[in-house]
């Protein structure tokens, strides 16, 4: 991703927010005031994202020429994600505020992918619910319904909740119309098409990678209107697999 900058309004800190994603092998930190990104920076990090985050950070903080006690608050994907990725991005924000007031705000990285799809795609269906999926490896994905005509992109946990899934199971839940986005559409396409036909669109181009101007966003209208959490209750979301997925998987073990 190229860089991205801006002018920070200095006036009133509790218009910051930093915002990391380190859920994928793409690290990347932003700098947003009053919800619009100002300045973001990202690299490939793979499995090297402890060294990656952090250099990531002080760049995104220098160039916007804040610190870290002016923040309002840090938002960070906390899953699902890569474990490992997902535990380094929680320690980074852990370390970052130790020994300040700052808030944090913990935000599901399907419900980043959902947000990312509508900035990139202004003419996806507003009624229509989004699905962001993460490649959960081994033919599965993350996936999870969201509100597609809500502007926070609210869960629809009655019609999809944030599991782990494979394409058959997917392929019965997925309400009609709705729009599938994230690197998790390429798993499973191929066989939800041959199940479902085309009452569903596939956008896996449209937030395919997660990234941190998605999650100051959501992390802002979160803080607004909830406020956030001390650090010490961050955790990473390791989500399981959907009940369905574990029975058959247990009775492949037992035959």
């Amino acid at each position: 991703m190229a860089p991205r900058h801006g002018v920070v309004n200095s006036g009133a800190s509790d218009t910051l927010c930093l915002a990391l994603c380190s859920a994928t092998r793409t690290a990347s930190v932003a700098l947003l005031d009053r919800g619009e990104v100002v300045v973001e920076h990202s690299a490939v990090a793979d499995r090297h994202q402890a060294e990656s985050l952090l250099p990531l950070v002080d760049r995104v903080l220098g160039d916007g020429g804040v610190t870290i006690e002016a923040l309002g608050c840090i938002g960070l994907s906390i899953g699902p994600g890569s474990f490992t990725s997902l535990r380094i991005g929680v320690a980074t924000v852990k370390g970052l505020v130790y020994g300040t007031d700052v808030q944090v705000v913990g935000v599901s990285t399907l419900q980043v992918l959902a947000e990312a799809a509508e900035i990139d795609g202004a003419s996806l269906p507003k009624t229509a619910a989004i699905i962001g999926m993460l490649n959960a490896q081994r033919g599965e994905v993350y996936a999870a319904a969201f509100a597609g005509d809500n502007a926070a992109y609210a869960a629809r946990g009655s019609v999809l909740p944030e599991l782990v899934y494979d394409a058959t199971e997917l392929s019965t839940r997925l309400p009609t119309g709705c729009v599938l986005v994230g690197d998790g559409v390429d798993v499973v396409s191929a066989a939800i098409r041959e199940k479902r036909g085309d009452d569903l669109s596939f956008a896996p181009g449209l937030g395919l990678e997660p990234t941190a101007g998605s999650v100051g966003r959501l992390a802002v209208a979160e803080f607004a209107e909830r406020g956030g959490a001390d650090a010490a209750d961050l955790a990473p979301r390791y989500v399981r697999r959907a009940e369905a997925e574990v029975t058959r998987t247990a009775e492949r073990f037992e035959a």
